[in-house]
């Protein structure tokens, strides 16, 4: 790592493309994140959004460009002129760094919710059990799940299971977090309690790109808005700005359709 990975943004994207085939999904995203800061991307289905997530953490190859996730190529090694991709271990050492929470839950059906948070953790031997068990129910409590650590995913609702996902996930010690649409699989009546804790993230300081429709929410927490179509940034500032007085056509057929 650089001397001046402090000084540098979190996520740096540079002119990164994706292509399925003939079908070029990123077109050219560039875009920072700061440290501590909260990137909401919006936009209509399809448009790139969700891929662009899964390039950060490389689940998705780029095509072309590169990523950086604090001054470190993403599932690249830099020699010379050229780039290699990594060796697959090598991409699950960098992405332990970076949490993911998924639209679907994903947890394990048998385990508890302390169990599915403790299992990486306890996989990576990143402590004793008693060490372990403790963070993981510090961190339900932080969910707002501690009274619920003995229960199976399914006997808890969409949102805590959602919840219980977002624990999982820091229960790594992420230096980033990346969400793709975490409340779209909810029902209404769920949707807020899954925003509070992420609001209550954002508010500690942590670095999150958040792929959602939830306005409101990036509105009220994120310090920028990326409206995305056909691959490409259309529009991108101060999400009161964007949301209120959009300066490109695109941005405001789509917002009138979603506010």
């Amino acid at each position: 790592m650089s001397t001046t990975a402090n000084d540098a943004p979190m996520v740096r994207a540079e002119a990164v493309s994706k292509s399925f085939g003939s079908n070029q999904v990123l077109k050219s995203i560039s875009l920072e994140v700061k440290r501590g800061e909260v990137l909401c991307l919006v936009g209509p289905s399809g448009s790139g959004k969700s891929t662009f997530l899964r390039c950060i953490n490389h689940l998705e190859t780029v095509t072309a460009g590169r990523l950086w996730v604090d001054d470190e190529l993403v599932g690249y090694r830099q020699r010379g002129d050229k780039i290699y991709e990594m060796h697959p271990k090598e991409a699950a050492r960098q992405r332990r760094d970076i949490g993911m929470v998924f639209q679907r839950f994903n947890l394990f059906p048998h385990k508890t919710a302390l169990e599915n948070v403790m299992l990486a953790p306890t996989l990576l031997k990143k402590g004793s059990r008693a060490v372990l068990q403790t963070k993981a129910m510090e961190l339900l409590a932080r969910v707002g799940l501690s009274e619920r650590h003995d229960y199976y995913p399914a006997h808890l609702s969409g949102g805590q299971q959602q919840r219980v996902a977002i624990a999982r996930a820091l229960a790594m010690e992420p230096k980033l977090m990346l969400f793709d649409e975490p409340t779209s699989a909810l029902d209404p009546e769920l949707v807020g309690e899954v925003l509070d804790v992420m609001k209550g993230l954002a508010e500690s300081g942590m670095t999150m790109i958040v792929v959602t429709h939830e306005m409101g929410f990036a509105k009220e927490v994120a310090d920028t808005l990326v409206f995305m179509d056909g691959g490409v940034v259309v529009e991108a500032g101060d999400p009161v700005q964007v949301l209120t007085d959009p300066q490109r056509e695109r941005t405001k057929a789509f917002l009138s359709k979603v506010l």
